[in-house]
C-alpha cells in the first residue's frame, strides 16, 4: 500500500514537492489556500483553508491518515503544526518550530554563528532603541543592511546606497521596523555574488543539492525593488559559473556546523537547510540560513532531480539520511511569470496556456493561481515558474523564451535571467 504524505502549502515550490511525491508512488494529500490547479490535479485528497489554521490541518491529517508530513512556506513553519504532528504519531520531514527558528528568527541565527564561532558570519547589531539607531546609522559612517528579525518573504531587507538612498532613508526604514517588532538589525554591508546552498538533511548528516542563484530584484538588470524571486539558475557541473568548488565546500562546512550546534543545544535540525551566501575574497560568508527549499531556487533543483523522493523524506523524518536522490548534469533556468506591476501595484489578470506546454527539457509550475492547467487566474503575487533544461544556462535560458510564447494573456517577466550576456558578465566580474 503506497504512503500517505502530507504536503502543506500551494505555491510553484510546492507544485515541484508535489510532483516528486507522487512520482515516488505515494499518494498526496495537500492542504493550500489557493486552488493550485495542478497540485489539486495529483492530490487523493485536498483541504483548502488558511495554511496557519494549525489545528484544521492537523485534523485533517488524523482523519486521511497520513503517514508522513511535508510542510513548504516558511511562515507555515513559525507555527506549533510541525510540533503537533509528530506529537500524534505523524512522521514529519521538516523541522520543528524551535528549529526552524534559524530562519523565522535573525537575531537566533546571528547569535548562534557568534556562539559557536562559525566562520561565514558578518559584523551585525541589534538596535532596540531610536538612541541605538541614531548612533548607528545617523552618527556613523558605516554602511548595513537593515533587517527585520522575522520573516520578510524576501521583501523586508533593504540595503543602504541600493535600496536606501541616503541616511535619513535607512534611519526612518529601520525606525519603522524597530516600533513594529522592537528590534531591528543592523548587518554589515558586503558586497559580492549570492549563491544558495540548499541540503537535506537528518540532524547530523547533510546530502548537499546543487547550487542554484536567485535573482530577488524586480527589473532587468537588477534593478527595482525586492520580491520573492523573479527566477533562479543552476549549472550543469552542480556549481555555478562565477562560483568555485572551494567556496562550495566552506560553505558546507558553514551549513554542517550550523547543524552540529544546533544538535548539541538539544534543537536537531530535521528537513532542509539553504544558506544564502554571498562570496567575498575573504570566503563565502552568511546572509541567511533558512529552514526549507528555497522558492524559487528548489524549483530548479527539484526538476533534475530523480529517485525515490519519499524515501529520502522518510529518512530525514528518522534521523537515518541515505542517498535516494540524484540530479542530472544539467542546466537550469527558472522565469517567473508575475502580473504586471509585481512588486509594486500587482494587476493581476487570467492566462491562457497551451496544453502542449511540457516537454523534457521545459516544465511549467504553477504558483499563486486557481483556475485550470490551461486557464488560471492570477493572483497579487508569481503566477508560473517556467524552467528550462539544457547543457548550458543560456541555452536553458532560451528554452524558457520558447515557452514563453504559449503562454498567453498580460504578463510580466525577466527575460535577462540566464542569458549569456548575463553569465559572461559575473564571470568577468568574479
Amino acid at each position: 500500500m503506497p504512503s500517505k504524505i502530507l504536503l502543506v502549502g500551494g505555491g510553484g515550490r510546492e507544485d515541484a514537492i508535489a510532483r516528486r511525491i507522487v512520482e515516488s508512488g505515494s499518494q498526496l494529500f495537500s492542504a493550500l489556500k489557493n486552488r493550485n490547479p495542478s497540485i489539486i490535479s495529483l492530490s487523493t485528497d485536498t483541504l483548502i483553508t488558511d495554511e496557519l489554521d494549525h489545528s484544521a490541518i492537523l485534523e485533517f491529517a488524523l482523519r486521511k491518515g497520513v503517514d508522513l508530513a511535508f510542510i513548504g512556506p516558511d511562515p507555515v513553519l513559525d507555527t506549533p503544526l510541525a510540533d503537533m504532528l509528530i506529537s500524534r504519531g505523524v512522521r514529519v520531514a521538516s523541522p520543528t518550530r524551535l528549529a526552524a527558528r534559524i530562519e523565522t528568527s535573525k537575531a537566533y541565527m546571528r547569535e548562534l554563528l557568534s556562539r559557536y564561532e562559525i566562520p561565514g558570519s558578518i559584523e551585525y547589531h541589534e538596535a532596540k532603541s531610536v538612541q541605538d539607531l541614531q548612533k548607528m546609522i545617523l552618527d556613523s559612517t558605516a554602511d548595513y543592511a537593515v533587517k527585520p528579525t522575522g520573516l520578510t518573504g524576501g521583501k523586508g531587507v533593504k540595503v543602504m546606497g541600493i535600496h536606501l538612498e541616503t541616511r535619513q532613508d535607512a534611519f526612518q526604514y529601520a525606525k519603522e521596523v524597530l516600533e513594529r517588532d522592537g528590534i531591528v538589525l543592523l548587518e554589515e554591508k558586503i558586497s559580492g555574488e549570492e549563491f544558495s546552498q540548499m541540503v537535506f538533511t537528518d540532524g547530523t548528516h547533510i546530502m548537499p543539492m546543487p547550487l542554484a542563484q536567485d535573482f530577488k530584484r524586480a527589473y532587468e538588470g537588477d534593478l527595482g525593488p525586492n520580491t520573492g524571486g523573479m527566477g533562479s539558475i543552476t549549472d550543469s557541473d552542480h556549481l555555478l559559473p562565477f562560483i568555485d568548488s572551494g567556496t562550495r565546500e566552506r560553505a558546507l562546512q558553514i551549513i554542517s556546523s550550523v547543524i552540529n550546534a544546533m544538535r548539541s543545544e538539544g534543537n536537531e535540525f530535521r528537513g532542509i537547510m539553504y544558506g544564502q551566501f554571498m562570496k567575498t575574497p575573504q570566503g563565502p560568508r552568511v546572509i541567511e540560513i533558512n529552514a526549507r527549499f528555497a522558492d524559487p531556487e528548489g524549483i530548479n533543483v527539484l526538476s533534475i532531480s530523480s529517485g525515490n523522493f519519499t524515501e529520502m523524506l522518510y529518512s530525514i523524518a528518522d534521523g537515518n539520511l541515505r542517498k535516494s536522490i540524484d540530479f542530472k548534469k544539467s542546466a537550469t533556468v527558472l522565469k517567473y511569470v508575475v502580473p504586471v506591476g509585481y512588486g509594486t501595484i500587482p494587476r493581476p489578470g487570467r492566462l491562457e496556456i497551451d496544453g502542449n506546454f511540457e516537454n523534457e527539457n521545459l516544465k511549467i509550475y504553477y504558483a499563486a493561481v486557481s483556475g485550470t492547467r490551461e486557464n488560471v487566474v492570477m493572483s497579487s503575487s508569481r503566477a508560473l515558474a517556467v524552467v528550462g533544461i539544457a547543457d548550458r544556462i543560456w541555452d536553458a535560458s532560451d528554452i524558457v523564451e520558447n515557452g514563453l510564447k504559449k503562454i498567453h494573456g498580460e504578463y510580466y517577466v525577466r527575460h535577462d535571467i540566464g542569458t549569456r550576456d548575463m553569465i559572461q558578465k559575473k564571470i568577468s566580474q568574479s
